[in-house]
């Protein structure tokens, strides 16, 4: 079949609620994908940075296979060893006391949700409680997870959603004081907005934030789905900072590729909200999924990446810069480690589609930002690769 006859059979059937580009992706091996046609790209958004080992890692590929041949799902009723394993490194490396496997990073923030509220309610026995969360944010699709996106487009069509949320500006610590009440169970807030703007959190606002929760016991929540797991240059973006979260969410690049996520949370938290019976999942923390995690944690260490990004990161941020005082159009360069952006005067749909063409995939944040989101084992040649075709393609539509 052709590439148009596969997408003309695809919508046949799905729901649309993507407007997909018009590949068919077949196979892919280290930083490259390969199209049905043989045609090949430079993946600098690793399946929205999820792929951070890059494709086809034969450590990772071999560990999944040996587990499918051992037992793929039995239910969260028994222990497995693949899942005592990934939860004691998991905790460990992220610098938390306690863990709950998910499916993807949307259930994540359900569940880091649940357990704030359910902190609260032990606390004083009422259901009268807000959560400040932070403008142009994004954390997820789920009605929990949308009551907490700062994007009211996003919102407006299934409101109302879950209790009281009010919405701050990120980097502005008045704003948040502002908000604070005796009602207030939680702060939820990204390390380093990605789909907002490629927003990193200054000093001062996320360990201001840090301060106001523990004077009001109220507890903070950081999202790392996307900042997390090296890609801004430590294990967990928050760990650059001297603030440390009662809750935080991971997902994506936990599992290398495999559909997985996980809330952690101090013992404190812990020790006073979810038990029981109060929360709950089929898949997660199956022997798989936590096969997969247990692989991508080992080779993290054995491949020395955070090491990586931060040696590639500081070089693709000189590159970058480069590009950002060669263009007009290019506004502001903002981003840390191996997850950057380049803000425009204009929407860079444009851009995207060239490149593409030229072989090089990249991603929007927003109408006027390209996203660069690459696997974290990219070569500083991969970054002059990019950089090569992203000049040809902005000088084909901007110039």
């Amino acid at each position: 079949m052709t590439t148009n006859e596969y997408i003309d059979q695809a919508e046949e059937s799905l729901l649309h609620t993507y407007n997909r580009y018009p590949i068919v992706f077949d196979h892919a091996d280290g930083v490259y994908l390969y199209d049905i046609e043989g045609k090949k790209y430079l993946d600098f958004v690793s399946g929205i940075g999820v792929f951070v080992l890059g494709y086809n890692v034969k450590e990772y590929n071999d560990a999944l296979k040996a587990q499918i041949d051992k037992i793929i799902h039995t239910s969260n009723y028994y222990y497995s060893v693949p899942l005592a394993n990934a939860a004691g490194k998991l905790t460990k490396f992220a610098h938390m006391d306690r863990v709950f496997c998910t499916n993807s990073g949307a259930e994540a923030i359900e569940g880091a949700i649940k357990a704030a509220i359910k902190y609260a309610y032990n606390k004083d026995k009422t259901h009268d409680h807000e959560i400040i969360a932070m403008d142009h944010s994004f954390h997820g699709r789920t009605c929990g997870a949308l009551a907490v996106t700062g994007k009211q487009a996003y919102r407006e069509a299934f409101e109302p959603l879950i209790c009281e949320v009010k919405f701050a500006d990120y980097n502005d610590l008045e704003s948040v004081k502002a908000l604070i009440n005796k009602k207030t169970c939680a702060i939820i807030m990204e390390t380093l907005q990605g789909e907002g703007g490629i927003y990193p959190a200054t000093k001062e606002f996320i360990e201001g934030v840090g301060r106001l929760c523990k004077e009001n016991d109220i507890l903070l929540i950081l999202d790392e789905i996307q900042c997390g797991m090296g890609r801004c240059g430590a294990n967990y973006a928050w760990h650059m900072y001297d603030v440390h979260p009662d809750i935080m969410t991971t997902a994506k690049a936990v599992g290398g590729g495999v559909p997985v996520g996980a809330f952690l949370v101090t013992e404190k938290v812990a020790k006073n909200s979810l038990v029981a019976g109060d929360h709950g999942s089929t898949y997660g923390g199956n022997p798989l999924v936590c096969t997969a995690i247990d692989k991508v944690l080992d080779l993290f260490e054995s491949e020395h990446i955070i090491d990586n990004v931060n040696k590639v990161g500081a070089y693709l941020y000189e590159k970058l810069d480069e590009i950002c005082a060669g263009y007009d159009c290019i506004k502001e360069h903002r981003g840390m480690g191996c997850m950057q952006g380049l803000e425009f005067d204009r929407p860079v749909a444009d851009i995207i589609n060239k490149a593409l063409d030229k072989g090089l995939i990249l991603i929007n944040a927003g109408t006027n930002i390209l996203r660069f989101l690459p696997p974290l084992v990219i070569s500083t040649k991969d970054v002059d690769d990019m950089i090569s075709i992203l000049k040809q393609a902005l000088d084909e539509t901007v110039a």
